[in-house]
C-alpha cells in the first residue's frame, strides 16, 4: 500500500520550528521566574533565621540542668512503681528496654537504629553541621534576534539579556526604608503662615510650568508627543493636598482645550485584525500610532471627568482624603464645563454619544448652575447641528429621560426642542439642493457632435467631475430630510405623551409652545383631534394665560399651513382670545404680548379671507383700548397690528367717523365680537394716545387717526412701517432699565444774578426783619406748672 502521509514543507517546518522555540523560551522564562522567587524566599527566610536568634536571651547551664532535673522527677512520678509489678513481667520490660525495636524507634532522628548515644550537641554546632547550598545565579534571559540564513541553512542569533541582581534591589530598598524611618524620625520644621501661603504659591507655579510645558510639547507636535498626553492626564491624581484642587481643575481644561486642537475632524475607528497584518507605510504607522493613542487617552479623560462628578453625586470620599467634599462640587462644575465644551467642540468625534447620555441628564440636576450649563450646550449644538446626527441622538436620550422619570423633569428640558433646526432646513433650501445637477452628454451625443479627439477629453472630464462629487462632503436632502422626520416624530411623541397622561404637569407651557412652533409639520391625520385635546384644554380652566395662548397659537399654526385643505371654523378661539385681551397690563403680564402679536397674525393676516367684517372690527376697538394701559413697547406693538387691521380690510375707516352705522349700541362688555356692534362707536382712544410721553406712540397713533395712510405727509418712516409687530415689541422693550428713544438732556437755563438778595421782600416785611435781628434776645427759665398753678386757684 502507498503512504498517504505527505512529507511537511519548509514553511510548515518553519511555523512549527517557530512555536517550538517560543514554548521553549517561554519555559525558560518561567523557571528563571521560579527559581528566583525560590531564591528570594530561602534569603527571607534566613534573614527571619539570623533575626530571631539575635532576638533570643541565651539560657545558663544552671537553669537548663534545674530544668531536666525537675522533667526526670515528674517521669518518675508519672510512672507505675516497681514493686506493683511481677518479676517475670518486670524482666520482659528490661530486655524490651534493651532491645531496639520499631515500637521503641524514636522516628524524629535520622541515626540508625544501633548506635550508642552520643553526647549532646551544642546547637550551634548543629546548625554548622548543616549543608549550605551555593548561591546558584540565576539564568541569563536569551533574546531572540532575526536568524541568519547562508547555503547551510537558516543559523538562530541570540543575544543574553542582562537580569538585575534582586539581592542588591532588596538591599536598596532595606536602605531607602531605613533612610525613610530615621528621617521620619526627626520632627518637622513648624512653618508660619505667611511661609505656608509662599510655600503653596510655589509649588502651584511649578504645577503650572510644567502643564504648560507638556501642553506646549503637545500642541506643536501631536503625532511625536502624544504619549505626553498620558504624563498630563496622571495630573488629574494630584495628591498634595495644598494644591490639589487647583491643578486638577487647571489639568482638566487644559486637556480639554488640547483635545479640541488636536482631534481630526473624522470618527477614527477601531483597525480590524486583516488590516493590522498587512505591511504599510512608515507615515500609514505613525498616524494609526497616533490615532489609536489619542482615542485611548480620550476615553479615560472622559472616565476621568464622569467618575468626578459621580463623586460628588454619592458625596464619596477617596481613601486618600486628599479633597474635601465642599471641593468636590468645584472639581464637578469645572468637569461639566469641559464636557459641555467638548460636546458642542466636537460632535463627529468618538464617544460623541457617551457625553450626551452624561450631559443629558444633568439638565434637570439641583444646581441650578449645572443644568442652566447643560442646557445652554444642548441648545448650541442643536443650533449649529446642520445635518441633523447629533440633534437626533441628543433627543432620543431626553425623550427616555422624560418617560423613564414620570415626566419629573424640568420645563427647561423640554424648551431646549424650540432650538432645533427643522423648521430652517425646510423652509431654506440650502444652496446645493437648489443648483440644477450636472447632465453628462450621452454615447449618441457624443458621436454626433464631437470629434474622436474631443470625445476622449470629454471622457476623461467627466470622469474626474463624477470622482469630484463622490468626494463632495455634503449630506443630499433625502438624507436630512429622513433625519428630521425622524428627530420630529420622537418630539411629537414626547409632546402627544405629557398631553395624554400629564396635564397637571408643569410641562405643559413648553409641550404648548412646542407644539405652536412645529405644529405646521404634524401629520394631517391628528389635526381634529389634536384640535379637539387643545379647545378642551383651553375649556378646562386649569390652564394659565400664557399656556392657553399657546393653545391658541398652535391651533392657528395647524390650520394655516396643511389644514387650510380642512372645513373647520375656529370661532370657539377667536372668542377666547377677544375674551381674555383685557387680561393683559402693564405689570406681569406684559411680556405676554408678544404670544398675542404673534396669534393676532396667524388669526388675521394669514386668513383675512376668513375673517368677517364684524370680527375685524370688535378685535380692532378692543386693541385701542388694551393700548392705553400697557407698557410704550406693547403699546407700540399694538398699534401696529392695528394699522395692519387697516391697510388690510377696506372699512376699518369706520370707526374713525362720529356717526353711528346702522342700527344697534356697542356692547364693549360682550364676549363675543360678531355681535357686539363695533361698527357703532369710534377710536376716541387714539386722541389720548396722540398725547403719550413715548415719542413713537404718538407717531403711530396721529398715523392711524387719519386712516394709516401709506403716502404722504402723515405715512410713517420705513424703519417704523416695514418692521412686524414683534420685532417693534422687541426694539422698545424696556427690559434693561433704558428708555428708547433716550430722552434727550435739558440743558439748564442760566440764571440771572441780582446784587440785592432782598429785592423780592416787602418794604415793611424788610423793616421788621430787621428790627427782630437787632434786639437782643433775653433767656427766661421755663416754668410749666404755671398755668397748672392758676388753674388749681380757680
Amino acid at each position: 500500500r502507498r503512504n498517504k502521509k505527505r512529507v511537511p514543507s519548509f514553511r510548515k517546518l518553519l511555523r512549527t520550528s517557530k512555536i517550538k522555540l517560543d514554548n521553549k523560551l517561554k519555559n525558560k522564562q518561567y523557571k528563571q521566574q521560579s527559581a528566583a522567587k525560590k531564591y528570594r524566599k530561602e534569603q527571607k527566610k534566613l534573614r527571619e533565621a539570623v533575626r530571631d536568634a539575635i532576638s533570643r536571651k541565651p539560657f545558663p547551664l544552671e537553669e537548663c540542668k534545674k530544668k531536666q532535673i525537675v522533667e526526670k522527677q515528674e517521669e518518675e512520678e508519672d510512672a507505675l512503681p516497681l514493686d506493683m509489678m511481677d518479676e517475670d513481667d518486670l524482666k520482659l520490660m528490661e530486655d524490651l528496654s534493651r532491645k531496639a525495636s520499631f515500637l521503641t524507634r524514636d522516628l524524629s532522628s535520622n541515626e540508625p537504629v544501633h548506635v550508642k548515644k552520643r553526647k549532646h550537641e551544642s546547637v550551634i554546632e548543629k546548625y554548622e553541621k548543616v549543608p549550605r547550598r551555593m548561591q546558584t545565579e540565576p539564568e541569563k534571559e536569551l533574546i531572540h534576534l532575526l536568524p541568519i540564513k547562508d547555503k547551510g541553512g537558516i543559523i538562530p542569533q541570540t543575544m543574553e539579556k542582562p537580569v538585575l541582581d534582586v539581592g542588591q534591589n532588596e538591599e536598596e530598598d532595606t536602605e531607602e526604608m531605613e533612610e525613610a524611618e530615621d528621617f521620619t524620625g526627626e520632627p518637622l520644621p513648624v512653618l508660619t503662615p505667611e511661609e505656608m501661603a509662599a510655600q503653596r504659591r510655589q509649588k502651584l507655579q511649578e504645577r503650572k510650568m510644567h502643564i504648560a510645558a507638556l501642553a506646549s510639547a503637545i500642541l506643536s507636535e501631536p503625532d511625536s508627543n502624544i504619549k505626553k498626553l498620558k504624563e498630563l492626564r496622571a495630573m488629574l491624581m494630584e495628591q498634595d493636598p495644598n494644591v490639589a484642587v487647583i491643578v486638577r481643575k487647571l489639568v482638566m481644561v487644559s486637556l480639554m482645550e488640547i483635545f479640541k486642537d488636536i482631534a481630526p475632524s473624522y470618527k477614527i475607528r477601531p483597525l480590524t485584525e486583516a488590516e493590522k497584518a498587512t505591511k504599510v507605510k512608515k507615515e500609514t504607522q505613525k498616524l494609526r500610532e497616533f490615532e489609536e493613542g489619542l482615542v485611548s487617552q480620550y476615553k479615560f479623560y472622559l472616565e476621568n471627568l464622569e467618575q468626578t462628578i459621580k463623586d460628588w453625586k454619592q458625596r464619596k470620599l477617596k481613601k486618600s482624603n486628599v479633597i474635601s467634599l465642599k471641593a468636590y462640587k468645584g472639581l464637578a462644575e469645572v468637569a461639566v464645563k469641559c464636557l459641555c465644551e467638548l460636546l458642542v467642540a466636537l460632535p463627529h468625534f468618538n464617544f460623541h454619544n457617551n457625553i450626551i447620555v452624561l450631559i443629558v441628564p444633568l439638565m434637570t440636576d439641583a444646581s441650578k448652575m449645572i443644568s442652566e450649563l447643560c442646557c445652554e450646550a444642548v441648545k448650541k449644538l442643536f443650533k449649529q447641528d446642520k445635518l441633523g446626527y447629533a440633534s437626533l441622538g441628543v433627543v432620543k436620550v431626553i425623550s427616555g429621560l422624560v418617560r423613564g422619570r414620570n415626566y419629573d423633569v424640568r420645563p427647561e428640558v423640554l424648551k431646549v426642542f424650540l432650538h432645533l433646526r427643522i423648521k430652517e432646513v425646510e423652509l431654506q433650501k440650502d444652496s446645493e439642493d437648489i443648483a440644477p445637477k450636472k447632465k453628462f452628454m450621452t454615447y449618441k451625443e457624443k458621436r454626433k457632435n464631437l470629434s474622436r479627439m474631443q470625445r476622449k477629453w470629454k471622457k476623461a472630464e467627466e470622469k474626474l467631475e463624477r470622482e469630484l462629487l463622490e468626494a463632495e462632503a455634503s449630506e443630499s436632502k433625502e438624507k436630512k430630510l429622513k433625519l428630521h422626520t425622524e428627530t420630529l416624530n420622537i418630539v411629537f411623541v414626547t409632546y402627544f405623551r405629557i398631553l395624554k397622561k400629564a396635564q397637571k404637569s408643569p410641562l405643559m407651557p413648553a409641550v404648548l409652545e412646542g407644539l405652536a412652533k412645529f405644529a405646521h409639520l404634524i401629520n394631517v391625520e391628528f389635526f381634529d383631534d389634536l384640535l379637539i385635546v387643545l379647545h378642551s384644554l383651553i375649556a378646562s380652566g386649569g390652564l394659565s394665560y400664557r399656556e392657553s395662548l399657546h393653545c391658541i397659537l398652535s391651533a392657528f399654526h395647524i390650520l394655516s399651513g396643511q389644514g387650510d385643505v380642512l372645513n373647520i371654523d375656529p370661532m370657539k378661539f377667536y372668542t377666547h382670545l377677544y375674551k381674555t385681551l383685557f387680561s393683559l397690563h402693564a405689570g406681569r403680564t406684559n411680556d405676554d404680548i408678544e404670544i398675542v402679536l404673534q396669534c393676532l397674525d396667524v388669526m388675521f393676516a394669514k386668513r383675512r379671507k376668513q375673517v368677517s367684517q364684524q370680527r375685524a372690527l370688535a378685535f380692532l376697538k378692543r386693541l385701542s383700548t388694551l393700548a392705553l394701559h400697557l407698557l410704550p413697547n406693547a403699546s407700540v406693538g399694538v398699534l401696529a397690528t392695528n394699522r395692519v387691521f387697516m391697510q388690510m380690510f377696506p372699512k376699518m375707516d369706520l370707526l374713525l367717523d362720529n356717526e353711528s352705522q346702522g342700527s344697534g349700541v356697542y356692547l364693549p362688555e360682550l364676549d363675543e365680537p360678531e355681535h357686539c356692534n363695533a361698527q357703532n362707536t369710534a377710536l376716541w382712544e387714539l386722541h389720548l394716545l396722540q398725547k403719550h410721553y413715548h415719542p413713537t406712540v404718538r407717531k403711530f397713533a396721529a398715523h392711524l387717526s387719519v386712516g394709516a395712510p401709506t403716502e404722504g405727509s402723515a405715512a410713517l418712516s420705513l424703519d417704523l412701517s416695514q418692521r412686524p409687530a414683534t420685532e417693534l415689541f422687541e426694539a422698545y422693550s424696556m427690559r434693561g432699565m433704558t428708555f428708547n428713544p433716550p430722552v434727550a438732556s435739558v440743558t439748564p437755563r442760566r440764571k440771572d444774578t441780582f446784587s440785592q438778595m432782598d429785592a423780592f421782600i416787602d418794604e415793611e416785611l424788610n423793616k421788621q426783619l430787621q428790627r427782630h435781628s437787632s434786639e437782643t434776645v433775653v433767656h427766661k427759665p421755663l416754668d410749666f406748672a404755671k398755668h397748672l398753678k392758676e388753674s388749681s386757684l380757680l
